[in-house]
Order: C-alpha cells, then sequence, then structure tokens
C-alpha cells in the first residue's frame, strides 16, 4: 500500500469517526433534555426507545444539511425499513391492498364465519401527518379485526410536506365514503355500523371528519356510528394547558414537536414554532371565547396536581403577523375541539384513549367533557401509566409494552360494541 492509499484510509477512517462522534454527541444532549416520569412503566425501555429515535431523528437533519437526503424522507425509509416486520397473516384473516376512490387502503377481513352482516371500521395511522404509512398500522389493524370480528380498512392518506392540509383529511374523507357506499355489496359489512378511527394525527383526521360528514348529511350515504379516538391531537390554540407543562420532555412527543407536526401540516412555516408555544398567536377576544372549551378548570383535579403549573399567556404578547400565518389551523377541520356545539352535537358517539404521560392528555379529556355536555354517549379509556405513541409497542418483541396491550384491549372490546 503506499502512502497515498494509506493517507486516504485514514482520512476516511477519521471522517466517520468524526460523523459517529457528531451524532453520539447530540444523542446525548437531546436525551439529557428528556424527562421520564417514575410513573411511567418500563421507563428503561422507553429510555432505549427515545434513544433510537433521537438517533435516527440526528443523522437524517445531518444528511439534510449536506444536501443528501432530506430528514423526513430519511426518517421514513429507516422507520420502514429497520422497525417494521410485516408478519405472515394469520389464519382467521384475510388481508389485500386495494384502492378507493385513487387513495390506497387496506383491508383486513375476518375469515371466520357470521350470522350476518358485520361491523367496520376505517382506520387512520398516526405520525404527525408526516410519518406513517399502511405498515406502520398493521399490527393493530390486524388485532382488532382478528379480535373484534370486525372488518378493518387502514387508509393510505398522501403526507406531509409533500401534501399540506387538506389534503390529508380529503383523502380519508374519499375512502370513507367510498367504503360506506359499497360496504355491504362488496364486503358483507353493515354501513350503519362502521365506525372511523386513529392514533395522534389519526385521532385528528377521524374527529375532523365526524364533524365534517355530520354537517353535509344529504341522505345518500349513512355517517359514521362511532369514533375512536386514541390519544388524539385536537387543537392547536394552546400548548401550555397543563398535560404540555407536564409532559414537555416526555418521550416519544415533546411539546416542541407538537407544533411543529401542525405546521408542516398547515403550511410547512415553521418559524413561527416558538410563538405558538408561547401562545403569541391568539387574539385576546378568541382566546376569551376559547376559555369555554380549553379551560384547565374543565379537567378532573388528577390532571393537575403534577408539578408546577404556569399562566403564560399574555394579551400583550399577541403577534398579528403570526396569527394570520396559522389561522386556518384554528378551523376545526384542523382542531376539532374547537368546533361550534351545533356541529359536535352531530357527530356519533365516541370511545376516547389518553395517556397520563402525554402532552396531548388534556386534548382528549377536554374533547370527551364537550361531547358530555352536548349529550353524546362517550367511553373514555385512561392509561395511568402510559406515554404518547404506546399502541405503536404492541406486538413488536422485546419493545412491547404491556400497557399498549391493555389499551389495544380496551379498543377492542369497545369495537366489539357496535
Amino acid at each position: 500500500m503506499d502512502i497515498s492509499t494509506a493517507i486516504l484510509i485514514i482520512g476516511f477512517a477519521a471522517v466517520i469517526a468524526a460523523f459517529f462522534l457528531l451524532v453520539i454527541g447530540l444523542m446525548y444532549s437531546e436525551m439529557m433534555n428528556s424527562d421520564i416520569p417514575q410513573g411511567v412503566a418500563n421507563r428503561g425501555k422507553l429510555h432505549v426507545v427515545h434513544g433510537l429515535f433521537v438517533g435516527i431523528s440526528i443523522v437524517g437533519r445531518i444528511l439534510d444539511r449536506l444536501g443528501l437526503c432530506h430528514q423526513v424522507r430519511f426518517t421514513r425509509w429507516f422507520r420502514r425499513r429497520f422497525l417494521v416486520r410485516i408478519r405472515p397473516v394469520p389464519p382467521g384473516l384475510h388481508v389485500k391492498d386495494l384502492t378507493f376512490s385513487e387513495v390506497p387502503v387496506r383491508v383486513y377481513e375476518p375469515t371466520t364465519g357470521s350470522l350476518g352482516l358485520r361491523r367496520g371500521l376505517v382506520y387512520f395511522h398516526g405520525g404527525g401527518w408526516v410519518l406513517g404509512c399502511l405498515d406502520t398500522a398493521d399490527d393493530v389493524c390486524r388485532h382488532i379485526a382478528k379480535e373484534a370480528e370486525t372488518t378493518v380498512i387502514s387508509v393510505g392518506y398522501r403526507l406531509a410536506p409533500e401534501h399540506r392540509y387538506p389534503t390529508q383529511l380529503d383523502d380519508c374523507d374519499a375512502a370513507t365514503c367510498h367504503f360506506l357506499s359499497v360496504a355491504e355489496a362488496e364486503f358483507g359489512v353493515d354501513p350503519g355500523r362502521v365506525a372511523v378511527g386513529g392514533d395522534s394525527a389519526g385521532g385528528n383526521l377521524a374527529a375532523a371528519l365526524c364533524q365534517r360528514l355530520a354537517k353535509r348529511k344529504d341522505g345518500h350515504l349513512l355517517s359514521p356510528c362511532a369514533q375512536v379516538l386514541i390519544y388524539p391531537a385536537l387543537q392547536m390554540a394552546d400548548f401550555n394547558l397543563p398535560s404540555y407543562q407536564q409532559n414537555h420532555a416526555v418521550p416519544i412527543l415533546f411539546r416542541g414537536r407538537v407544533a411543529f407536526y401542525f405546521l408542516q401540516y398547515l403550511n410547512g412555516d415553521t418559524s413561527v414554532c416558538q410563538d405558538l408555544l408561547e401562545g403569541n398567536h391568539i387574539p385576546a377576544e378568541m382566546r376569551l371565547a376559547f376559555k369555554e372549551w380549553l379551560s384547565p378548570e374543565h379537567l378532573p383535579p388528577e390532571c393537575k396536581v403534577r408539578g408546577e403549573l404556569q399562566q403564560v399567556h399574555s394579551a400583550l404578547d399577541y403577534k398579528g403577523e403570526v396569527y394570520h400565518i396559522i389561522k386556518d389551523g384554528l378551523d376545526p377541520e384542523v382542531s376539532p375541539l374547537l368546533a361550534e356545539d351545533a356541529v359536535i352535537r352531530l357527530t356519533p358517539p365516541a370511545f376516547i384513549l389518553t395517556c397520563e404521560y402525554d402532552v396531548l392528555r388534556d386534548d382528549g379529556i377536554l374533547y370527551r367533557k364537550r361531547l358530555l355536555d352536548l349529550g353524546l354517549d362517550v367511553t373514555w379509556h385512561h392509561v395511568p401509566d402510559g406515554f404518547h405513541g404506546l399502541v405503536d409497542f404492541f406486538k413488536k418483541g422485546w419493545l412491547t409494552f404491556p400497557s399498549a396491550t391493555q389499551a389495544i384491549n380496551s379498543i377492542v372490546s369497545y369495537v366489539k360494541t357496535l
């Protein structure tokens, strides 16, 4: 080996070593900013999961800065390649990929005999309107379909940043209405027993779709019979509710990332992210109107016992230019919790799952209160040791969390009642 070759090899090795040292240093810094409370079950396992996700994010960020690969595309590729495993279809279930009104869907049909028409569930995966796909929701949809003897339709809606609001909601709308129109003839499903549901951003889409369909009622199609909302993101007006303050640094969803994902969904202008977190985007008169629905006073006392809660908002901090950038995000189609009573009153019964150590906990609890106040039936399941993204760790081998299994079983139990 000549000297020049040796120098190249040493130089390349030094670059690789420097890259890994940079990643490790950034991971350590990010990990130090996290806070996993004692009440979270399997804390050590969550530390490992968080470290993995932080590492993926950092590598993606570096590749993005170098112009080699967009961070979001790298994250999607890595998760699908290394964190998702599609198992053989188990006995008693038939799975097939189809297209409903040009939207990709995956259909899960139980093969066991049925005395009549089956019930159905149209499911929207989570991922902040940016991540997730049919494969990431596969284990959950399989389990619900088989254990609840329900035909499940998983919807592969388009994602940000390639597609902004309302594309995601429009895709869910199109796929759901297509299924309702053919449910009985093509799938042996009673269209009057079809629910919609989803986790996180998918829960947002399910709630928003129920409101949209309730306003649209034209007599041609039945509306969903229920909405299954799994730790849903329901508003971008207040990022300082008690759950946001208490769980601001609890993996796997930090407070700042919620604002980031909402902005990616809305228009991609993340320059106002900090203003959203500080509450500078809401005019005083609008804040007063929203207080009827968003006040911490409406939360159970046990939601306010952890940590020192602060009053963050001030009318003096309002920035009109920020409001004009994000004002579409205060529309109920993006923030279903902010819909008028007359609309919410027309929506179907709900199942709402919340997790104690989740920034979005209070969104779900406040929506539950609104539904109950308007006379709607609500089934609430709270996971006292749970965190955001819990159901993603169902049937994940050594990364499975026991509370994830309990959460999924509560969903199955509810779906069986439809």
